[in-house]
């Protein structure tokens, strides 16, 4: 009698709590909707898709030349090179 009594009470408390859960799902996509005052609207279009075939404009400045990359480059392995050995002596 005891142990039914029991199964009753924790199946009162679990269809409480399952009607609790689903209230409170209910009203959180309601406030998900919700924005701040000032934030701007956002449009509620779903079939404004992003031009992907829109190519940018074409550079105005030239390509760099290859002596000025490799000298680029050159700069920039000696750097590199530099910070390694100022690492390492950190060791």
């Amino acid at each position: 009698m005891l142990a039914l009594r029991d199964l009753q009470k924790t199946l009162l408390i679990c269809g409480a709590l399952l009607i609790a859960a689903f209230a409170m799902g209910g009203c959180s996509s309601q406030l998900a909707d919700l924005t701040p005052a000032d934030a701007q609207a956002h449009p509620k279009d779903p079939s404004g898709y992003l031009p992907v075939h829109d190519l940018p404009p074409d550079r105005d400045q030239a390509v760099i030349p290859p002596d000025q990359r490799a000298k680029i480059e050159a700069e920039l392995a000696a750097a590199r090179d530099r910070q390694a050995v100022a690492a390492k002596d950190a060791k």
